[in-house]
């Protein structure tokens, strides 16, 4: 599977719109920005797209809004609770940052992930 590069686009305005809270840090996932809160991701750029982490409410809300689709770094494997945005959140940033704002509360309010220790 190839995965593709990340938009500067979309990159740019990942960075305008990830959180300043100190429980928040950025850091490369499939290679490309993404946000995680207390080791949760809730945020990411995946190509020409952005994506979110959304609690079941907010994913009942997102499918109602329409435009949203799971997503789906490999096809056929979708990771349940991430959305990406729609071409029309992409071009309206105080709308995406309502979203992100829902993604960082849902984010926050799981477990905090442990550091992995590797062994070598």
């Amino acid at each position: 599977m190839k995965i593709p590069k990340a938009d500067s686009g979309i990159t740019s305005l990942f960075q305008e719109l990830t959180p300043t809270d100190t429980a928040v840090t950025s850091k490369k996932m499939f290679g490309q920005p993404a946000a995680f809160a207390h080791g949760n991701l809730f945020m990411g750029v995946f190509g020409e797209s952005m994506f979110v982490r959304l609690s079941e409410p907010d994913r009942i809300d997102a499918k109602a809004k329409g435009g949203f689709v799971p997503f789906e770094p490999m096809p056929g494997r979708p990771m349940r609770e991430y959305w990406v945005f729609p071409r029309s959140m992409i071009e309206d940033p105080v709308e995406a940052r309502r979203w992100v704002s829902r993604s960082l509360k849902y984010a926050l309010s799981l477990p905090p992930k442990r550091a992995k220790t590797g062994s070598k």
